[in-house]
């Protein structure tokens, strides 16, 4: 990307990269809305609950590259900065999310960077989600430039519990009573046995539908 973008003015540059990295987004986010219609027409079957998108606002860029002690400029912001374009997707039930994420990573033209399982290995805090930073070709009129994408798949409930967690955290400013943090731990406690126990009641449905007994 950034010989692409060396082609414009320190002024225009990072207009012209927020637009490759939205640009992006909408071509992810084509690809998963095929995915699901395909699922839908072809297999009967409806794993994405929904979809979010969200392009990182320059505020947050600057956050974000202050606290890792970069400077706020194009080349720092590409090399350093990975999540700007960012998808999610929810689903009813962790099984789904390793579907999911087996099925994009099989896309063409795609590229996993590196993948964060945090379902497997929660965060300290309880956070559960499946993150993957993706590549994604994005065809402009002079060129293909690569843009990243972090794509995070989870379930209802953990985006229930990260929800929460994202508003205790803004409104304290990262610095919640300790209390706050125990309960959430426990909360997650809580989320990752209801997923276990949905998901055990789901394949007991799905055996009933294909033999007409548990």
């Amino acid at each position: 990307m950034q010989q692409y973008i060396q082609k414009h003015s320190e002024k225009d540059a990072f207009a012209t990269v927020m637009f490759v990295y939205q640009s992006a987004l909408i071509q992810m986010r084509s690809r998963i809305d095929v995915l699901n219609n395909e699922l839908s027409q072809v297999y009967s079957y409806n794993p994405i609950e929904y979809v979010k998108t969200r392009l990182k606002t320059p505020e947050s860029i600057m956050q974000k590259l202050r606290k890792q002690g970069h400077s706020f400029n194009v080349n720092d912001l590409i090399e350093y900065i990975h999540d700007i374009a960012g998808i999610r997707i929810t689903c009813s039930f962790f099984s789904e999310v390793y579907f999911l994420s087996d099925m994009i990573a099989k896309q063409d033209n795609l590229e996993v960077l590196s993948i964060k399982d945090y379902i497997k290995n929660p965060k300290e805090s309880g956070y559960m989600s499946y993150h993957m930073l993706l590549s994604i070709p994005v065809a402009l009129a002079d060129a293909v430039v690569p843009a990243k994408v972090e794509l995070q798949i989870r379930t209802m409930a953990m985006d229930f519990w990260a929800s929460l967690e994202h508003k205790i955290y803004y409104k304290y400013e990262g610095n919640a009573p300790d209390y706050f943090e125990r309960e959430l731990q426990e909360c997650a406690s809580i989320i990752s046995r209801l997923d276990t126990k949905m998901m055990s009641l789901n394949e007991a449905m799905k055996k009933i539908d294909g033999d007409g007994h548990i």
